[in-house]
């Protein structure tokens, strides 16, 4: 029976070899799914929910015609939700006027109540 000899080096590169392209899907795989979300937008393409409901605030408290003190804000995925009281079904109308204007938004959820007056 002939004995073989194997390099001990030859046998180190390989096992390097094989170990690496092992690792490779690993690697692309787990950098693949950090290039961005499911919904095909990259971080940083689409405004943040927050930030887009401070615009929105923004713009209903600079708006000179009425007041919207009483006026909560949130944003979902882009939709703004606007809830609370106003004095007018104009106001309420022009509140989401206001907000369908302001960059990030998509949609708007006018729950907004309208308040009648005692006269």
């Amino acid at each position: 029976m002939n004995k073989i000899s194997v390099n001990p080096g030859r046998k180190l590169s390989v096992l390097g070899l094989v170990l690496s392209l092992g690792a490779l899907p690993l690697l692309l795989g787990v950098t693949g799914c950090a290039s961005g979300s499911h919904y095909g937008q990259h971080s940083g393409e689409r405004p943040s929910d927050q930030d887009t409901s401070a615009r929105v605030r923004v713009a209903l408290a600079s708006d000179t015609q009425y007041k919207y003190g009483g006026v909560g804000v949130q944003t979902s995925r882009g939709t703004v939700e606007l809830t609370g009281f106003v004095n007018s079904r104009d106001q309420k109308n022009r509140a989401s006027d206001l907000a369908r204007n302001v960059s990030g938004v998509r949609e708007i959820a006018n729950y907004i109540t309208v308040q009648e007056s005692v006269n």
